[in-house]
């Protein structure tokens, strides 16, 4: 047997090993729609922490390698077991299995996020063929609507757009851009429009955001939500000041690399009982 098929076999393997051994978390926090962990495989648990505090949004980056889809930031960070089965999709289907079908009991669906770093034609054809073992878990994409899965797949970054806009039935959708809205595409195809904070405002100063930028931050929520879509910021300062205002101005996905503390300000106190 050649090198190179013994060690995608060997990967092979360890992707179930991981999989077998990733826990079902007993004590998952409540759902918190709003909640996206940033770079989420850069946590000491990649998606377990996440899914411990709720979070309904996660974001993975992908280099195609060998045939295999590695996750990392970078290219030098990037590890043969690294495998976006191992860190995501076989956690995450053996969770549903475990849960009714469901990612949290009775509760949301979740966004898998999959930003793809390289060549999008050559990574999206690997990626086609790894969703369509999981296809019991994922949200269902027409031309025209979709039907909700347990997991919702969206892809960023160096988005494949004619190859998914092209196929009457996927399992995935993506992520736009707030240029596109413009050009309306539909809502099955382009569910989520994501952009640099700073590419449309100013930073915070004091912790306080300028009136101008709060309407503004105001009329592209509703715009967005007009066309049937989420919307997401990255790169702003992460801190509670800045949450405030997104989720006051219903930003759907708020990011975050810090997991507790987000989780801790979006769940409501708890009420005593008389």
């Amino acid at each position: 047997m050649r090198t190179a098929e013994v060690c995608r076999q060997a990967r092979f393997t360890a992707v179930l090993v991981m999989a077998c051994l990733a826990p079902v978390p007993a004590t998952a926090g409540a759902p918190l729609p709003r909640a996206h962990s940033h770079n989420d495989y850069e946590q000491k648990r990649p998606l377990l922490d996440a899914l411990d505090h709720g979070f309904c949004s996660v974001e993975a980056d992908i280099y195609l390698v060998e045939g295999e889809l590695l996750v990392a930031h970078d290219r030098k960070d990037l590890k043969p077991e690294r495998t976006l089965q191992a860190l995501y999709l076989e956690p995450l289907r053996a969770r549903v299995r475990a849960q009714g079908g469901r990612v949290y009991p009775n509760g949301p669906g979740i966004t898998l996020l999959i930003d793809l770093k390289d060549d999008s034609s050559a990574t999206y054809q690997v990626l086609r063929g790894v969703l369509a073992g999981y296809t019991n878990l994922l949200t269902r994409f027409t031309p025209t609507n979709s039907t909700p899965g347990a997991v919702t797949v969206i892809l960023s970054g160096n988005r494949p757009t004619d190859l998914v806009a092209a196929e009457t039935v996927r399992w995935c959708a993506l992520d736009g851009r707030f240029s596109e809205l413009d050009s309306k595409p539909p809502a099955s195809l382009v569910p989520l429009v994501s952009d640099s904070w700073k590419t449309h405002f100013d930073w915070f100063k004091d912790g306080k955001l300028a009136e101008t930028d709060r309407r503004k931050l105001r009329e592209l929520v509703t715009r967005a939500h007009r066309e049937g879509r989420k919307i997401r910021f990255w790169g702003a300062q992460d801190q509670p000041y800045v949450w405030q205002e997104l989720n006051a101005a219903g930003v759907d996905f708020i990011n975050t690399d810090k997991l507790a503390e987000l989780s801790a300000f979006l769940t409501p106190p708890a009420t005593l009982k008389p």
